[in-house]
């Protein structure tokens, strides 16, 4: 159903979280959540749950990305290099 826009979406921007994907693809959040655990399912994408916290309140999420990425390295000094 949604799947292809937030494949697309995860391959240009790399890992994201669920409410932000909403949010770029104008897709409900409530089907991005369908859609990803579809994927997930299927093995297209990789994801975990999260907690981040806005204000001082927790704001649970989805982070995800697509399977078998890993995330390029931060720039700068790494410790112990």
């Amino acid at each position: 159903m949604y799947a292809t826009p937030i494949l697309e979406h995860l391959k240009k921007k790399g890992q994201q979280l669920d409410f932000e994907i909403a949010a770029a693809t104008g897709i409900p959040l409530p089907k991005v959540r369908k859609s990803i655990s579809d994927l997930s399912a299927r093995g297209d994408i990789s994801t975990c749950s999260m907690t981040q916290y806005s204000n001082g309140k927790p704001v649970n999420g989805t982070l995800c990305r697509i399977s078998g990425t890993i995330p390029p390295k931060t720039p700068g000094r790494k410790p112990g290099t």
